[in-house]
């Protein structure tokens, strides 16, 4: 996988077993380059050999690290730090921990450098015409059968991440295939142990005749589309068929003419041909009711191979790695002039320990102020392992934005370009189809607070949210795979802001003008659905970037212009990685000719929506002026076309963690300071609390002098007491709930009322204390009214009834005092 470092080991027997095993497994995947004894002991300390560039690992890391300058360089290092023990669970490792502690035989195979020939077919490769041989295949079973390999069951303790340990597994490594034999032995050689590999089981019904059983994503028990296997042992001119028997999707681009990849290693050797669709009497159907909860559905195909006793492999879509990936940055990285422009720094690491990448792209500016005023563009990839055709889009992308094209200069020169090309590493090195290790589609998890479980979705929130804080960001744009409609398309969102309608359409028709043989604007969807709100695009749109969208590319090919009914080879997604690019540029022009008459255009073509709406529904509207009123929501259909599944939600020990969580984030925001006041505010509210207090203590001491006053009843109330409590107690007045609440809103105070009671009756009592001071500030009141008893008195504390004393600047209402009315 590593060009550069394919040489060879001599052949020579080490001293220590597990560095045996560590240079035989690092052989196989073509990282080791070293002499003997040439390999870090596991005693060595890591300052000792961390400088050591013989030595290549992908995700070889024991512990998590900061950002970093240059996090390839520690790539190139085996570390030997690692977690040691048997802890139960998803721990943390490497890359390639994971697949030998998930796959723990796989590493005494011979097979050859999976790399592969870069080749672009000269001629179209069109879509699979039906002949009408094609027929259901007749599901058989290992009953029936001869199971030639097979995987352990998903999972298994002891084969799926239960301990955590450099170099994962120690031990026998077996043989899970078939032994031959003799040549003239024809059963096929199955094999999928390697990084991206998905096949499961494989058992021989017939001669020539194989089922074949993906393995579902780890930790769940669905997701099964993405297939990656090698077969050996191949035999010329024979018709061989295969079936894979446990497919959960009921529409797949199969029955739309899509064609299966192979890829031949002597093909490759002698004529260097590369991955290329083969495969006859091809058929997508339903196979059975499964499990009894959800039914299967089975593909089938027929194929010739070219050669006798070859290697061939198979897949879903053309495979690009982790490895990929890392051998692309490092090129990168290892050139001066990109360097300059391109930074490249570990954004997190994975629940496996594996570096999630970001690039930032841009050319230095001059003056802070022009840094400033860049803008920003945030791209990613790969959160769907199984996806990957967005890989090879981003690829197109960074060959174009990282070129010295005037084009590139100038987009480096205004936009700042933040960039994730693959969110869920550990996903495709063990070849899911859509989950993470924590086995949840990590794009319905936008919106976590799990760090934790969730590390590639958090962190990259969180650097789009703070890099809004610093700048605003044009353009968010996550790259997907669509396995169940053709050509590429956007999925968008709707904008509710009048000033701005219909501008997030612009961009997606103009990628449609720049790209008219492989972009749909027909396909694309701007409708926000519930279900949709954990998605990468729906979380960025609210967050406030106006232009966020789901890149959809098709594993099949296109139905439009002089592409029709061809499937997409990697040049053709390339291709529009560097379209994306030219789009940018167009939708920035300071020229907005371009933008206004795209305006114009989305406009007709609503226009013509809206009176299709209406006719399908019989009805006949004069929209004149009044159309553009209408809701977008309510003319575009669902997005249920799209790959999208519904959340699983939380596990229930993560379920917990986040019911913690958020208990703690409400605690915090209880607790959270208030804001600094200044002089003049705590000294006003020093002021209130000092009257207050004042006031309250003033009011203890009324309530004592008037429970006294009752504590000496008159001798009327000592005889009438006995007569007249039971006749007071029951015609004691009930008040329903209107008049509770009428009384209550009657007697309620505002904080102005009691600041000002409190002032005048300060006041009161400092003119008391003075010598010679007689005044009353009740008011009048009529002689009827004041032989009235006191339970019939109903205080009014309405403020515009009162005389208005002026003291400096504050106005102050002045309050009558209160008199309590006994029976004499």
């Amino acid at each position: 996988m590593f060009p550069a470092l394919e040489t060879e080991l001599k052949q020579e027997t080490l001293p220590d077993p597990y560095e045996d095993f560590m240079c035989r497994h690092l052989r196989y995947y073509g990282y080791f380059k070293a002499q003997r004894g040439s390999l870090p002991n596991s005693a060595t300390p890591q300052h000792l050999w961390k400088n050591n560039p013989q030595c290549l690992l992908s995700g070889s890391v024991g512990e998590r690290h900061d950002l970093t300058p240059d996090p390839l360089q520690k790539e190139k290092l085996l570390s030997t730090q690692g977690f040691t023990g048997s802890n139960p669970g998803r721990g943390h490792g490497t890359a390639h921990q994971a697949m030998l502690r998930r796959r723990p035989t796989c590493h005494n195979q011979k097979d050859p450098q999976l790399k592969y020939t870069k080749w672009i077919p000269p001629q179209p490769e069109y879509f699979y015409q039906p002949t009408g041989n094609e027929k259901p295949p007749e599901i058989v079973g290992e009953e029936e059968g001869t199971v030639v390999y097979q995987l352990d069951s998903v999972p298994t303790e002891g084969s799926y991440f239960t301990s955590s340990r450099v170099g994962g597994k120690r031990g026998i490594i077996k043989d899970l295939a078939v032994t031959l034999q003799g040549p003239e032995d024809n059963a096929l050689l199955f094999e999928s142990r390697f990084e991206s590999g998905n096949l499961q089981k494989a058992v021989r019904v017939d001669t020539y005749e194989y089922e074949l059983t993906l393995r579902t994503d780890l930790y769940t028990n669905k997701y099964t589309q993405w297939f990656y296997f090698r077969v050996q042992n191949t035999r010329k001119d024979a018709t061989y068929r295969f079936t894979i028997v446990n497919l959960l999707k009921p529409k797949s681009l199969y029955t739309l003419g899509m064609k299966p990849l192979m890829y031949s290693q002597l093909d490759a050797d002698t004529h260097n041909i590369g991955w290329r669709r083969e495969g006859s009497e091809i058929k997508y159907c339903k196979s059975s009711t499964g499990d009894g909860q959800q039914p299967f559905y089975c593909l089938t195909w027929t194929i010739q191979f070219p050669h006798d006793q070859d290697t061939c492999f198979f897949a879903h879509f053309y495979p690009y790695t982790y490895t990929d990936l890392q051998c692309y940055l490092l090129s990168v990285a290892n050139n001066p002039v990109q360097a300059q422009f391109c930074k490249l720094r570990t954004l997190c690491r994975s629940l496996a320990g594996n570096v999630v990448y970001l690039l930032t792209i841009t050319n230095p500016s001059r003056t802070p102020q022009e840094a400033a005023a860049k803008k920003a563009v945030v791209l990613s990839a790969r959160v769907h392992p199984g996806e990957s055709n967005g890989s090879w889009i981003m690829k197109g992308f960074l060959d174009f934005i990282l070129s010295d094209s005037p084009d590139a200069q100038l987009l480096r020169n205004i936009f700042v370009f933040k960039v994730v090309p693959m969110l869920n590493p550990d996903g495709v090195i063990v070849g899911n189809s859509r989950c993470s290790l924590a086995g949840r589609d990590l794009n319905r998890h936008y919106k976590t607070i799990l760090k934790d479980s969730f590390p590639c979705i958090w962190y990259t929130r969180n650097m789009i949210k703070r890099l809004l804080e610093e700048r605003e960001v044009l353009l968010y744009c996550d790259f997907h795979g669509h396995s169940r409609k053709n050509n590429i398309f956007l999925y968008g969102c709707n904008n509710n802001d009048r000033k701005y309608w219909l501008h997030e359409r612009v961009f997606p028709l103009m990628l449609s003008k720049n790209a008219p043989d492989k972009f749909s604007f027909h396909s694309c969807n701007f409708k926000v659905q519930r279900c949709k709100e954990g998605t990468g695009r729906v979380v960025m749109w609210r967050m406030g970037i106006l232009n966020s969208y789901t890149m959809e590319s098709t594993f099949g090919g296109s139905t439009l212009g002089n592409k029709r009914d061809t499937h997409f080879t990697t040049e053709d997604l390339k291709s529009l990685g560097h379209q994306v690019c030219d789009t940018l540029l167009d939708f920035c022009d300071p020229d907005r000719a371009k933008f206004m008459q795209c305006l114009e255009e989305l406009k007709e073509l609503l226009q013509q929506e809206i009176h299709k709406k209406f006719n399908e529904l019989g009805q006949d509207m004069e929209l004149e002026g009044n159309w553009s009123d209408i809701s977008l929501s309510d003319i575009e259909s669902s997005t249920s076309g799209s790959d999208s599944s519904l959340s699983d939600g939380l596990p229930a020990h993560l379920l917990n963690i986040a019911r913690e969580l958020n208990k703690k984030k409400r605690l915090y925001k209880k607790k959270k300071k208030k804001p600094l006041q200044t002089r003049k505010q705590r000294n006003e509210q020093y002021q209130k609390n000092s009257l207050m207090r004042e006031f309250k203590l003033t009011d203890v001491a009324e309530r004592a002098g008037f429970a006294s006053t009752l504590q000496k009843p008159h001798a009327f109330s000592r005889n009438s007491k006995n007569t007249s409590s039971s006749m007071v107690r029951n015609e004691k007045p009930r008040l329903n709930e209107s008049q509770l609440n009428a009384r209550d809103k009657d007697t309620s105070l505002d904080p102005s009322n009691v600041t000002a009671l409190i002032l005048s009756q300060s006041k009161e009592r400092t003119q008391r204390e003075k010598p010679g001071f007689t005044a009353s500030c009740s008011a009048k009141r009529s002689t009827n009214r004041s032989q009235e008893p006191a339970r019939d008195m109903k205080p009014s504390w309405s403020r515009n009834r009162y005389p208005v004393a002026k003291r400096g600047r504050a106005t102050l209402t002045v309050y009558p005092s209160l008199h309590v009315y006994t029976y004499p």
